[in-house]
């Protein structure tokens, strides 16, 4: 029993490491843009710019105070587009001194169609 009981105090004498995270959690290629973007939901209405977008979703340089795990409707004006690029939901992923990151949580067949243009004709640009 001796022998055993030193091997547990061996295991926990030392620190555990910890498992190190990846930075890049992001599966869907980032094109970096300026496109100028408005969103709205609760009760907040802001605007700024779109900086980096993917498939999945994308960061916005804003003055606006968010929290992570708000939900917002947003509208990207891509130059080129007739109308603004209308996401129904975003949820804000993650907040930073200037600005903050969503995922498109909700977005109608026919935009998401868009944004797939839009998205390949910035990867044509690059």
């Amino acid at each position: 029993m001796k022998k055993l009981t030193s091997l547990f105090k061996a295991e926990i004498a030392g620190p555990i490491p910890a498992k190190p995270r990846p930075d890049e959690r992001r599966v869907q290629p980032r094109f970096t843009t300026q496109f100028r973007s408005t969103f709205s939901g609760n009760k907040q209405e802001g605007q700024g710019r779109t900086l980096d977008i993917s498939a999945g979703g994308c960061k916005i340089e804003s003055d606006m105070k968010v929290e992570p795990g708000s939900k917002f409707e947003c509208r990207l004006h891509v130059p080129g587009l007739d109308w603004p690029l209308r996401i129904d939901e975003a949820t804000v992923r993650w907040v930073d001194a200037n600005g903050f990151g969503i995922a498109f949580s909700r977005i109608a067949p026919e935009e998401f169609a868009k944004l797939k243009t839009v998205l390949s004709d910035l990867e044509g640009e690059g």
